[in-house]
């Protein structure tokens, strides 16, 4: 199993593009796998080609190292767990005081499959945009999510996998001004335009930090840490 190459959750948006881009720049072969779950804004699928072909043309160091992409379908995710991502439903709150845009389970399935995947490709880092900092509120984006389920599936797979959480600790402009460290306002430029994180699904509508809705729970965080690192130096708290 080789420690110099990774698996990242790539779904397309802000957060796994710009570990992407992280992953690309630790490591000799980088990998990604992406899922079909019944997402109402499945167009962020549609993205991940372009972006991929984007980074690679970035750095030459990053098309050789930018290996295969792998796409399952988890359809039956959105069946069994409903919420206002996989179904017609209004944003919003649940009544528990979770985002009415949890899928209780999703990410514990997604790094599921993700290790299945990287075990079976010999690939010891799974690379995941998960963040505890600054995030809509899913208890399963939270450092002590990632760690337990990092040790259950070393345990039953008897393997020595490693889940990196680069995002973990930092907040939507710090996640900007890493894809500026990470490939300049070339990399920025690719994020803002090609990256989808609306949860609404909407790319006609073109704002400052990208496209989307602008109303929904992750264009207001992708909103919020585009203003802060646009602001210059001096003006940031």
């Amino acid at each position: 199993m080789s420690n110099s190459s990774a698996l990242v959750l790539f779904s397309g948006g802000q957060d796994s593009s710009t570990c992407l881009a992280w992953a690309l720049s630790q490591f000799d072969l980088v990998e990604t796998i992406g899922f079909h779950y019944g997402q109402r804004h499945a167009i962020e699928m549609d993205v991940r080609a372009g972006i991929r072909a984007s980074l690679a043309d970035l750095k030459s160091a990053w098309k050789r190292r930018l290996g295969r992409d792998h796409v399952l379908d988890l359809g039956i995710l959105g069946q069994v767990s409903k919420s206002a991502l996989t179904a017609d439903a209004p944003f919003g709150t649940r009544d528990d005081g979770l985002p009415a845009t949890f899928v209780p389970g999703r990410n514990l399935v997604f790094m599921t499959f993700a290790a299945v995947t990287a075990f079976q490709r010999g690939i010891k880092r799974i690379v995941t945009g998960v963040c505890e900092t600054d995030y809509s509120g899913y208890p399963d984006c939270r450092d002590d999510t990632v760690k337990a389920l990092q040790a259950a599936l070393n345990l039953g797979m008897n393997s020595r996998l490693v889940i990196d959480t680069p995002l973990m600790w930092i907040d939507k402009a710090q996640t900007w001004e890493m894809a500026s460290h990470l490939g300049g306002s070339e990399l920025v430029e690719v994020v803002r335009c090609q990256s989808h994180s609306c949860y609404a699904g909407d790319r006609t509508r073109e704002n400052p930090w990208g496209f989307g809705c602008g109303g929904c729970d992750a264009c207001k965080l992708r909103a919020g840490g585009w203003q802060a690192f646009s602001l210059p130096l001096d003006a940031r708290s």
